[in-house]
This record gives C-alpha cells, sequence and structure tokens, in this order.
C-alpha cells in the first residue's frame, strides 16, 4: 500500500472511532437525566394512576371506546394466546373493541376465526379484518382498521405480546389533564429471558432501551418512538399527523416524529411491563434489527431535514440526530475492523514508536465500548434487579452487537441507496410451539463468518506489531463475527435437516 493510502485508511479509521465515541459519549448522558428525573415523574404517573383509581372505584369515570388491534400474519404458536389476553383486560366489555388484523394464509386463520367466535359468543365486541392483499404490511393493516374502529383511543399488541390485565385503565390515567398526549407507551418484558445465552444477552440490551433509553428521552422533552406494540394511542393524535404510512420498515418510528413535530408528546409508563417474546434464534434476531436498522435510516432520510428545519431547541435537534441515525453506528464498527489492517502497516512504518496514533483506536473505541455497558448495567439497578448476572451477559452482548454489524451495515447502506425490501415479520415460537416459522436464508452468515477470520488475522498481526491496544478490540470483533456467523449456519444446517 503507498503511503497515501494508508494515511487515507487511518483517517477514516479515526473518523469512524470518533462517530463511535460520539454515540458512546450519548449513552452517559442519557443515563444522567434519566436518574434526575426518574423520582419526581414516577411520583407524578402513579399520584394519576391513584386518582383515576378511585374515580373508577366511586363509578365517577365515564370509560371513553377504546379499539384494541391485533395484527397479525402466519402467528399460529401465538395468535390464540394474546387474543385471550387482550379479551381479559380490565375494561367494561362493551366499551372495549377488539380488532384481529388478520393477514394470514396458513392455518393461523382458522385458529383466529375459532377464537373469536368463542370469544364472541361470551360476550366480546370482536371483529377479525381481512384484506384483499397484505399491500403496505403491518402499517397497511392498521390503516385498513382505522377506517373501521370506533374507539376514541387505540391500543396496538404484536402477536406475541401478552398485555397485563389493567394495562387499559393504567394507560387511561396518563392521559388525564394531558390533552396533547398522543401515546403512552408501555415497557417490554421478556417471556422467555431464560431459554438460551442469546435470549439472555438480548433481554439485557432491551432493558436498556426501556428502562433508561425511552424514559430518558420521554421525560426530557426528546423525540422518542412508539416501539409498534405495547402503546395506547389517542385516536385523533394518529389522524392529526396523517395516519399510518409505509413509506418506511418503521412505521411506528415515522408516525410517532410525525405526530411530535405536529406538537404532540409521547409517556412512557416505565413500570407498566408488557411480556413478550424475545428471538430464540441468531437468524431471527438478525432478521429483526435489519428491519429496524433500515427503516430508521429510511426515516431518518425522510423526516430528519424536517426535524433540522422546526423551531426546535438545539437538544431535541441534536438527539434526534443520534437516535434516527443510531443503527449507523454499525457501518462505522464495520469499517473499523475493514480498516485495522491498514492501519496496524501504517502504525509499523512510523518512526520512534506509535506516538499519538495509539488515540485513533485505544481512547474512541474505549468509551463506545463502556457507554452502552454502563447503560445496561444501569437498566438493571434502576429496575432493583442483581446486577452479578447481567455482568456476566455484557460479554455475550457485546460480542452479538459487533457480531451483527455486517447485517446492520447492509440495511443500513440499503436504506441510503433507496433500496425496497418487504416487511418480514420475525417468527415466533410460543410457549407450546405447533409449526416451526423460518427466515429466509441468505449469504450473509458466510460473509460474518469470512469477517471473523479476517480480524482474527489483523489481531495476529497487532500482536506480531506490538500494537496490543488494538487487540481486546480485535477479539472481539473476530469472536463476536465468528460467533454470530456460525450459530446461524449452524441454525440453518439444524433447520434442514428431518
Amino acid at each position: 500500500m503507498t503511503h497515501f493510502t494508508l494515511y487515507l485508511a487511518a483517517i477514516l479509521y479515526g473518523l469512524c472511532s470518533l462517530a463511535m465515541l460520539g454515540y458512546g459519549l450519548k449513552a452517559y448522558y442519557v443515563v444522567w437525566i434519566f436518574a434526575r428525573k426518574a423520582k419526581s415523574v414516577r411520583w407524578l404517573a402513579r399520584l394519576r394512576e391513584r386518582r383515576f383509581r378511585k374515580r373508577i372505584d366511586e363509578g365517577r369515570v365515564e370509560f371513553p371506546v377504546v379499539t384494541t388491534q391485533i395484527p397479525i400474519y402466519n402467528e399460529l404458536n401465538v395468535a390464540e394466546r394474546v387474543m385471550r389476553a387482550v379479551a381479559a383486560m380490565d375494561y367494561p366489555i362493551d366499551r372495549h373493541e377488539i380488532q384481529v388484523l388478520d393477514d394470514s394464509n396458513d392455518e393461523t386463520a382458522d385458529l383466529v376465526d375459532s377464537v373469536a367466535a368463542e370469544l364472541k359468543g361470551r360476550g366480546h365486541w370482536i371483529d377479525v379484518v381481512r384484506r384483499s392483499d397484505r399491500s403496505g404490511y403491518k402499517a397497511g393493516a392498521l390503516k385498513a382498521g382505522m377506517k373501521l374502529a370506533s374507539g376514541e383511543f387505540i391500543a396496538i399488541f404484536d402477536a406475541d405480546f401478552v398485555p397485563p390485565i389493567d394495562f387499559l385503565w393504567r394507560c387511561l390515567a396518563q392521559f388525564e389533564d394531558r390533552p396533547r398526549r398522543c401515546l403512552v407507551q408501555a415497557r417490554w418484558g421478556h417471556l422467555n429471558r431464560n431459554e438460551s445465552m442469546l435470549t439472555k444477552a438480548v433481554a439485557l440490551g432491551i432493558d436498556g432501551h426501556f428502562v433508561i433509553e425511552q424514559p430518558a428521552r420521554s421525560w426530557n422533552g426528546l423525540f422518542l418512538n412508539f416501539n409498534g406494540t405495547a402503546g395506547l394511542w389517542r385516536r385523533e393524535a394518529i389522524e392529526d399527523a396523517g395516519s399510518w404510512r409505509a413509506v418506511t420498515l418503521t412505521e411506528d418510528l415515522e408516525l410517532s416524529y410525525r405526530a411530535q413535530l405536529r406538537g404532540w408528546e409521547i409517556f412512557l409508563l416505565d413500570d407498566l411491563v408488557v411480556p413478550a417474546e424475545i428471538p430464540s434464534s441468531y437468524e431471527a434476531f438478525k432478521s429483526q434489527q435489519f428491519r429496524w436498522a433500515k427503516g430508521s435510516i429510511q426515516t431518518a432520510k425522510l423526516l430528519l431535514p424536517r426535524v433540522l428545519k422546526e423551531r426546535l431547541p438545539f437538544g431535541v435537534k441534536l438527539h434526534s440526530i443520534f437516535h434516527l441515525t443510531q443503527y449507523s453506528m454499525h457501518l462505522c464498527m464495520l469499517a473499523v475492523s475493514i480498516l485495522s489492517i491498514p492501519l496496524l502497516i501504517m502504525l509499523s512504518q512510523i518512526s520512534g514508536g506509535i506516538g499519538y496514533w495509539w488515540l485513533l483506536g485505544f481512547i474512541p473505541l474505549l468509551a463506545a465500548t463502556i457507554g452502552p455497558s454502563q447503560l445496561y448495567i444501569a437498566s438493571q439497578i434502576a429496575q432493583g434487579r442483581s446486577i452479578k448476572k447481567p455482568l456476566v451477559m455484557l460479554p455475550r452482548l457485546m460480542l452479538i452487537g459487533f457480531g451483527i454489524c455486517l447485517s446492520n451495515t447492509t440495511a443500513v447502506v440499503q436504506a441510503l441507496r433507496g433500496v425496497d425490501s418487504p416487511f418480514v415479520r420475525t417468527p415466533k415460537k410460543g410457549s407450546k410451539p405447533s409449526k416451526a416459522y423460518s427466515v429466509r436464508g441468505n449469504i450473509i452468515p458466510w460473509l460474518e463468518t469470512a469477517m471473523g477470520f479476517y480480524t482474527l488475522v489483523s489481531l495476529l498481526l497487532a500482536v506480531l506489531l506490538a500494537k496490543f491496544f488494538l487487540a481486546p478490540y480485535l477479539l472481539l470483533y473476530a469472536l463476536g463475527f465468528l460467533t454470530v456467523g456460525i450459530s446461524s449456519l449452524r441454525e440453518r444446517r439444524q433447520a434442514s435437516l428431518p
């Protein structure tokens, strides 16, 4: 390599490392703004609930009509469970409309019809809504259901969620005296946290998002997103924002930003927990992350220019940039892993030792690693959980994060290039799986495995050249790529066996 090429690679490496540093520092800030508001916001939320519950007990509440929508597509393993859980919620039966938005083309349709008929026979207000085609995917189903819905408020649950009995009235309590509150979002819990090492690690990552990040945004006036499920919307806000649109793969994020740009606010009720199923395979998890990554960048392209033009506080704009582009960090992570060998070659040619060049690799990567880690630990402390097991799971979560950066980078690049792709729902197993759903395979696991060996070569080179400050991160990359790639290939092989 020429000196120019080596220095160019080093500059790109440094820029990517600095970008990762920015996202790492953001994690520290999020934990701080969460901690400063947690006590007061929770106290007020509980006060609203007590007042609302007292009015219910005294018969002084005029219950609004609520429509609960359950979008389903080939969810044989979990469809019945969510329908029965929704029907069991504590709310006047004649004021609670249940819509099963069923786009299924397998045995799920017969199951949905059977359960719906049973619940209707017991007096529930329930309808199954089917479309002639699946245009717009989940967004299209929600929009079609809205046209038939009677509710002033709209609750939404994906098929693998199991809402608690008090979900509706607890959410409604948080709309009291808040006319511009458009959505109350509940926190995701985990039905299968302890199923495997993968689910334990992913649960830790989800906790970081729902226990710390989302409340911090909500409670400090920053823009946040509806997470697609386990939330109660004010119907007026959905209509005012322009309703559901299938212009990105994350219709929930896109609608949330449009609503907030119209002056509506979202509230995260962090102690209302709705348990759900964590993807139990690497292929399913990567498919879910691919959709979220691509949809986030699509939304950033679509709405970030509008956010920056609006008269909003600087902090809101800055955080929106980080929020909408957060998956671009995976592009930086992949670039850092690829550029490690050119950087090492360049460092070996610098006379007089490595000088200040070690800053390129060590400090930014250190901050980018520790920042999210302290957020995940904070999420366990905030729940009153022991941090012993989460500390053990942190390395696993880090490996998964490094390992999926190739798949998520593909999603980011596709979004930037405007490449369309269908909405692929994440396969669900349920508590008693009766049908095996899988994700369509691609070449990504082979490339992940190849990247694992590439970074092993980088690690060996770093040791030979005595550039030990890069060795820990190259080891994480190598183990991450190999863990995710080989595990995905093993899952495919097992799925193909008779």
